[in-house]
Formats: C-alpha cells, sequence, structure tokens
C-alpha cells in the first residue's frame, strides 16, 4: 500500500529526513539551501534529482545567455566594421542585436512549447515597429486560432490542436515581411523613421507595404477564426453571393469582415504606439495617425482578396462522410467552388504580396504632409 506523504515516504518514493518527518526545518532548509537540504536525506533522493535538474536547467539558460551576447557582439563588430569602409552604412547598436537575438529566440522557444511557430529575427534589427507589429500579430493570431476550438474541430477538416504552424505557413506569412524589412535596411539602415512621403518616400513606402502585408495576414486569420464561430448566418461565395456551408473557401459574413477590420487596424495601432514612443522627430514630420487606418484598409481589404483567390482558384468541397468543408477533391466530395490551382498557403502569399505592393500607393495619394 502507498505510503502517506510525510511518513515514511512521499509519494514518489523519498524517504523522509534523518530526525523527523517530512516538514519544519528541513523543509525550510529545502526552499533556502537545496544543496544541504539534500544531504539530509539517507539514498540519493528525488530531491536531490530535482534539485540537480534545476540546477542544470539554470546553467545551460547561463550558457545560452552568453553565446547569445557574444554572437550579437560579434554582428555588432561586423557591422561597425562595415559601417568604417563603406561610409553610407550606418552601424546597428549592440543594443538592437541583442533585441534582435534574444527576443526571436524567445518567441520561437515559446511557438514550439505551445506548438505555434514564428520568426521575427530581421524585423527587430531594422525596426522596433516592424517587430512589435509582427508580435501583436503573433500573439493575438495564436490566441484566436485556439479560441474555441471544439467548434472549430467540427467545422474545419484540416484544424490542427494548438493551431500549430509549420515552416511553409510561417514562409507565407512571414517571408514578406521579412523580405521588405531586408530592404528597409538596404535603403535607409536601421532603425525607426516617421512616415513621410515628403522627405522619404521610398523608406516610407517600404514601411507600408510591410505594415500592409502584416495588417493583410491579421486580417485573414481574424476572419477566419471570428467569423467561423461568431456569425450567426450561413457565410456567402464572394463570386456569385450564394450561402455556403461554414468552412468554403472565399465564403464571407458581415462579422469576418469586421473583424478582419479589427485585426488589420490591431496591428495599425501597435505599429503607431511603437512610433510615438521611438520616433524622436514626429514634431516637425507628417502625422501619424493615418497608420492606423491603413492598417484596418489593408486587413479588410487583404481578407477580401484573400476570399476571392479561394473562391476561385481554390478547390471547396463538401464530404459527405465527415460532414465537412474540404480543401482537396475525393471520391465522396461534392465540388463548391474554385479550381484546385492554389492551397492556402499559396493564396495567404498571393494576398499579402498584393496588398504591399499596391496599398501603399493609394496611401500616398492621400497621407497628409508634413
Amino acid at each position: 500500500p502507498a505510503m502517506p506523504v510525510g511518513a515514511e515516504g512521499d509519494a514518489r518514493g523519498c524517504r523522509a529526513p534523518r530526525g523527523g518527518r517530512g516538514g519544519g526545518v528541513a523543509d525550510a532548509l529545502r526552499l533556502v539551501l537545496p544543496l544541504q537540504a539534500a544531504s539530509l536525506w539517507l539514498p540519493v533522493s528525488c530531491y536531490e534529482e530535482d534539485f540537480f535538474k534545476e540546477y542544470l536547467k539554470m546553467m545551460v539558460n547561463i550558457v545560452i545567455l552568453s553565446l547569445l551576447i557574444c554572437i550579437s557582439l560579434v554582428f555588432w563588430i561586423v557591422s561597425m566594421t562595415a559601417s568604417t569602409y563603406y561610409g553610407n552604412l550606418r552601424p546597428i547598436s549592440p543594443w538592437r542585436w541583442l533585441f534582435s537575438v534574444i527576443v526571436p529566440l524567445v518567441i520561437a522557444t515559446q511557438g514550439l512549447k505551445k506548438k505555434s511557430l514564428d520568426h521575427s529575427g530581421a524585423l527587430g534589427v531594422a525596426n522596433y515597429s516592424f517587430f512589435t507589429a509582427l508580435l501583436v500579430f503573433f500573439v493575438a493570431s495564436s490566441k484566436l486560432t485556439k479560441w474555441k476550438k471544439d467548434i472549430k474541430k467540427r467545422i474545419d477538416s484540416e484544424y490542427k490542436e494548438g493551431g500549430q504552424r509549420n515552416w511553409l505557413q510561417v514562409f507565407c506569412n512571414g517571408g514578406v515581411p521579412t523580405e521588405l524589412a531586408i530592404l528597409y535596411m538596404i535603403e535607409s539602415g536601421p532603425g525607426e523613421i516617421p512616415i513621410d512621403f515628403s522627405k522619404q518616400y521610398t523608406a516610407s513606402w517600404i514601411c507600408l507595404s510591410l505594415l500592409g502585408a502584416l495588417a493583410c495576414s491579421a486580417g485573414d486569420t481574424w476572419a477566419s477564426e471570428i467569423g467561423s464561430v461568431m456569425s450567426k448566418s450561413k457565410p456567402r461565395l464572394i463570386t456569385t453571393w450564394e450561402k455556403v456551408p461554414v468552412g468554403t473557401n472565399g465564403g464571407i459574413t458581415l462579422v469576418g469582415l469586421l473583424s478582419s477590420l479589427l485585426g488589420g487596424m490591431t496591428v495599425g495601432i501597435a505599429y503607431f504606439i511603437t512610433q510615438l514612443i521611438f520616433v524622436s522627430d514626429l514634431d516637425v514630420s507628417a502625422p501619424q495617425w493615418p497608420i492606423i487606418v491603413f492598417g484596418a484598409a489593408a486587413g479588410l481589404l487583404g481578407s477580401i482578396v484573400d476570399s476571392y483567390l479561394g473562391a476561385t482558384m481554390q478547390y471547396s468541397g463538401f464530404d459527405k462522410t465527415i460532414g465537412m468543408v474540404v480543401n482537396h477533391q475525393t471520391k465522396d466530395s461534392e465540388h463548391i467552388s474554385g479550381k484546385p490551382i492554389l492551397d492556402n498557403n499559396a493564396v495567404n502569399l498571393f494576398s499579402s504580396v498584393l496588398i504591399a505592393l499596391a496599398l501603399p500607393r493609394v496611401a500616398w495619394c492621400f497621407w497628409p504632409r508634413g
């Protein structure tokens, strides 16, 4: 029979300390001086084993942190050397390098633990506003993907437990912003600038292009994750306006459209707040509040473009055997819409590219001048 904890042993079979039961002074010692407290036990106890694991974990974290600091310093030295030999290049501060190495690693680690994934290194180096917008998109979208998962399992044949993303999904959602962040560094160097077309047209265009790509991805994700479970009415196909089953590619609802606008606006607000914190010359630049409007527009238009591509170039069929919409043709599926040309990842990629290319030009026409 199992022994009660604190009598002759605990729930894992650990023996009591010398001179008494597992409480009192020995418990206090285990909290304050784990190594000395462990020596109170007769055999090699479970507490010694736990202490060794904690000690090993602490040492691993110290080693990783030391390596990250060394990597950041190496990158900083390289950037300083390049700045010395090529005078037109701005050196990147060691703090920015450290930020761009550590924070993405933390996000990736948490993402793997929680079965989600994302990249953000280049965005952290280039511009804190880029990184904040990406971080808000990543965190909010991951939470929404897991929200009401029991309902989503019943209507989505490809729903993944935990909402985890593979490398291809990460590339399709984050590849365009990452490339734009690199172009931004080539154009104006690392650092935050006010969006002002009259003074820095190309850099401002790249900033809005990157924001548009992130807001587009956020809008599409929010529309799918919220609209599919919160809408009281059946979605309508964007091309024919016919009612279609929930989960059909190209199906839209009022709740979904409003959610896409809110998703893009949230990313825009994150970008705007970071601008207020880190940009020093806002008083002599164009107003920055249109960033929020731009983000909302990119989220809404991105969701619409994504829906149109999904309705025309992505197969949707209703599989009677499982009672769900499927994205590939089977012997039991009945065609609803679309042709099997693109998959969901390709649709997301094309949508973000179109928004990133088209919307900054439209914004230039309406952006207030400083």
